[in-house]
């Protein structure tokens, strides 16, 4: 085989999600032509991609050692040294990709993150950006200041750079920014004004929904969802707006996809081979987790608040805990499917009996610390499986996982429908369009969880 035959069948092979064969694909097409520098960015992406973190940090290292130019293999690099956990030798090289091209907003962003996730401080997550002089950077400082806590920052950021050039992403943010501000007139006009700019755009879609929802134009904003999930039936955020909708409606099919008891289960892992019990077991999970979570704070965009999350998909890390984790989750998750069985609804429709894993972490809370309320939108199955737990949770509900209460504001508002009290060792599973969060809890103890989402196998 030629090397550009091993780059076209490993495009190919990455393309259809087959990392492994991808990644030596790549190295062959490295190894044919030494000279070249694009195919050991390639390799470098596609090893980073299966968290083999040391391993891309060396091939992109070559790539750039071969003269590679491109900012893009500079990022491939940053978050390859991230993941190594090199985090100094990744901000620098964050930086020099940001130093080819000044207005590169995804290594801005990832190095924002970065800083960030490292200091908890907004102003050195935003020391590298500066939005006055490169417009296109005023995503990056509204998504910092929105995951810090300041919509009305992020707000007033989002207005200069719309009115130096309107854009639907940025008129996206600014209708999130406004939500949470209470102000759902300025948020349906931004939604409606990015759905005039991307009129195809299914996130557009949703965030008109999201606003009418908000000001209680409730049959308005169920019959637009209705009309989306024709066109994106297995967008779970879709479906998660609809159901809303019915809720607050008292429309009776809301309780066919978010009462019916078949769809959340929790079950017990197995004791794996090798450990002489559970809790032995899950004191070494938590060892191996722990050594994960080396952040201060949670990324940028996300549920958590209080704690961190790992940024690597532990399915595919080669540990032994890890893998003997992921082989105990077997079971519970085959017993699910059987559970659910055939049907036409949003889950049932898409069981084949078989599933893959479709991203996995851990998250790590420290007292205080929640999940909003949230939904995974391109997921068909979530989770969460609890490790480790803080004694609190055993007053109701502290630290408890919560079903139903909608992360985007509604009105009236609507409360959850019900709680799950977590069991360590314990692996909880539901449609991914459900609602859900974790409520606070007190004391000095941590809450440490792993969490994935699956799609049909």
């Amino acid at each position: 085989m030629t090397a550009s035959a091993a780059m076209e069948q490993a495009r190919q092979a990455k393309a259809a999600g087959d990392l492994r064969t991808a990644a030596t694909l790549y190295a062959r097409a490295a190894a044919e032509r030494p000279e070249s520098a694009v195919a050991e960015h390639n390799l470098a992406s596609t090893l980073g991609d299966l968290g083999e973190f040391t391993a891309a940090a060396a091939a992109s290292a070559r790539a750039l050692a071969k003269g590679s130019k491109a900012p893009e293999t500079w990022l491939v690099h940053a978050r390859a040294l991230q993941g190594a956990g090199d985090l100094d030798a990744a901000e620098a090289a964050f930086l020099s990709a940001i130093g080819m091209r000044a207005d590169y907003v995804t290594a801005h962003r990832d190095l924002a993150q970065l800083r960030w996730m490292r200091t908890a401080d907004v102003g050195a997550a935003l020391a590298s950006v500066d939005a006055a002089r490169v417009p296109a950077l005023a995503s990056v400082e509204a998504v910092v200041l929105m995951s810090a806590g300041e919509p009305a920052r992020a707000a007033a950021v989002l207005d200069r750079a719309i009115a130096r050039s309107p854009d639907a992403g940025l008129h996206l943010l600014a209708a999130n920014a406004r939500a949470a501000l209470g102000d759902g007139e300025a948020q349906l006009a931004h939604a409606t004004a990015a759905l005039r700019l991307a009129p195809s755009s299914t996130e557009a879609a949703k965030a008109a929904v999201e606003a009418l929802l908000h000001l209680g134009r409730v049959a308005e904003g169920a019959g637009l969802a209705e009309r989306i999930g024709v066109a994106a039936p297995d967008d779970q955020g879709v479906i998660a707006l609809l159901t809303t909708g019915w809720r607050l409606l008292g429309d009776p099919r809301h309780a066919a996809l978010c009462d019916d008891p078949a769809l959340i289960s929790a079950q017990s892992i197995d004791v794996p081979p090798g450990w002489a019990t559970l809790a032995a077991f899950l004191r070494d999970v938590a060892v191996s987790l722990c050594e994960r979570h080396a952040w201060r704070t949670h990324p940028l965009d996300q549920s958590l608040r209080h704690g961190s999350q790992t940024q690597e998909d532990l399915s595919r890390v080669d540990h032994p805990v890890l893998r003997a984790l992921f082989a105990a989750l077997d079971k519970p998750i085959r017993a699910h499917l059987a559970q659910l069985g055939a049907g036409d609804d949003p889950v049932r429709r898409r069981n084949t009996g078989s599933y893959r894993f479709a991203g996995a972490w851990s998250v790590l809370l420290q007292p205080g610390g929640y999940h909003t309320d949230h939904v995974h939108p391109r997921g068909w199955l979530s989770s969460a499986f609890y490790v480790d737990l803080p004694e609190s949770v055993a007053e109701e509900p502290q630290g408890w996982l919560a079903f139903g209460r909608p992360g985007v504001p509604t009105s009236p508002a609507l409360p959850p429908m019900r709680h799950v009290r977590p069991v360590a060792g314990q692996l909880v599973l539901f449609p991914s369009y459900l609602w859900h969060g974790t409520e606070p809890f007190s004391g000095e103890a941590s809450r440490l969880t792993v969490a994935f989402d699956l799609l049909p196998g």
